[in-house]
């Protein structure tokens, strides 16, 4: 394994940690050759090169290990030993905006950065562990919010539907699926359809991702300024479209509700398995299933499965469990175009590079309002959903699989309860 306070530093002059303090921004300090300013410059520029989503550095007895998350999967990438390792911890405290005298209690913080010209930010969290504190940024790259909804791999049938539901006039759109399913930018690609010209467009988020050029007014949740707080406040602002970050609790859920019932756009999260348990979620959540059923427009669940690697991939024959789980028939063995990498320099070895959604997506038609309406059960839903068109995460992520894009394997891990059902 690498030793990063090995590494030679002469490439880390492409690379600049931002301070901003009341409104102005300015190069952070410290001194040109110190070890932690150089060894802080090449974590942040390997995991840059690399397309790394998430650096993870982690305090061990003897170390600090520090991993990178690259297409969903973490990697060990080195480690530092400890006396280099407080004063890197310290550094990125101290570009965070967090406290360096406090190693006790949990905190947050915002790194800015530039590279190679490219304004980029990390979301930072900080947590005290048993060998000391465990540091993770969510790096957050602007290029990332600039994906079409046509590039997130929706079937051709759902992302015309999706594009139809985005320009409603007004109701509830949701977006369900656990963290790190992609959500954030399914919603942000919607977003970017609508014409914030004509239109008061405002997003309440925890935190904010990415940051919009113009048109759009974007919120920061905090303690004091709470999910509903801000929604609250922003229906008194004329908006036409409102972004919820996500629906947490039941007062978020009512106010959304009441919005997309009196007028207004409101496109939000909701953490649940499919697209048809949202509704048992939102009931849950103590809302009325006649005000579910009068404001639902699109409901939208997905998961993220891994690409094949373009490279090094090679024709490959689903075994036994596969075909089982997946549910493919001999047919479908002998047609698909099954593919998986081998692994090579392109993809580091994992035989995969990028990664694409599985989606599945049920609208509000009026049989589906009726059905939310009269409390039907999920099976039932799910039967009114097929009359629709409706077809599930696994059965999406099996004709991807048939494609070639990615492997029987990635699909079942996905969407896992579904292939088991």
């Amino acid at each position: 394994m690498q030793d990063l306070s090995q590494t030679n530093w002469g490439a880390a002059k492409k690379f600049r940690l931002i301070l901003r303090e009341q409104g102005s921004a300015r190069e952070m300090g410290g001194e040109e050759l110190s070890l932690a300013v150089g060894i802080v410059d090449n974590i942040f520029m390997n995991a840059l090169e690399t397309g790394t989503s998430d650096i993870h550095l982690q305090p061990e007895r003897d170390q600090l290990r520090i991993r990178y998350r690259q297409d969903g999967i973490l990697h060990d990438t080195g480690q530092l030993p400890p006396e280099q390792a407080l004063n890197v911890i310290t550094r990125l405290k101290l570009a965070a905006g967090m406290r360096i005298d406090e190693n006790r209690e949990p905190q947050d913080g915002r790194i800015d950065m530039e590279y190679g010209g490219r304004h980029l930010s990390a979301r930072a969290s900080c947590v005290p562990c048993l060998n000391g504190e465990k540091l993770v940024m969510r790096i957050l790259d602007p290029n990332n919010m600039k994906v079409e909804l046509p590039r997130l791999g929706m079937p051709e049938d759902v992302l015309k539907r999706w594009s139809r539901a985005v320009q409603s006039p007004y109701g509830l759109i949701l977006v369900t699926g656990p963290t790190g399913s992609g959500k954030t930018s399914t919603l942000y690609a919607s977003l970017n359809q609508l014409d914030s010209k004509i239109r008061n467009i405002v997003t309440v988020e925890d935190p904010i991702e990415y940051e919009y050029e113009k048109n759009i007014a974007q919120v920061q949740v905090t303690e004091k300024m709470t999910f509903p707080r801000v929604m609250r406040s922003f229906l008194r602002q004329d908006p036409d479209v409102m972004l919820v970050g996500e629906m947490r609790d039941p007062d978020s859920l009512a106010i959304g509700i009441q919005a997309g019932l009196t007028g207004h756009l409101v496109l939000s999260t909701l953490h649940t398995n499919n697209a048809v348990e949202t509704i048992g979620r939102m009931v849950d959540m103590d809302a009325e299933p006649y005000l579910i059923a009068g404001v639902i427009v699109a409901i939208l669940a997905q998961r993220l499965v891994r690409l094949n690697c373009a490279k090094c991939r090679e024709v490959y024959r689903p075994n036994e469990d596969e075909i089982a789980m997946l549910r493919l028939t001999p047919e479908d063995v002998e047609t698909g175009k099954f593919a998986k990498g081998k692994g090579c320099a392109e993809c580091r070895g994992t035989g995969y590079k990028g990664r694409i959604g599985v989606f599945e997506l049920i609208m509000g038609t009026p049989e589906l309002r009726a059905a939310i309406a009269k409390m039907v059960t999920p099976m039932e839903l799910q039967e009114v959903a097929r009359r629709q068109g409706y077809n599930t995460m696994l059965e999406d992520g099996k004709h991807k699989a048939m494609q070639g894009w990615t492997t029987p394997e990635e699909v079942i891990k996905a969407v896992y309860s579904q292939s088991i059902e």
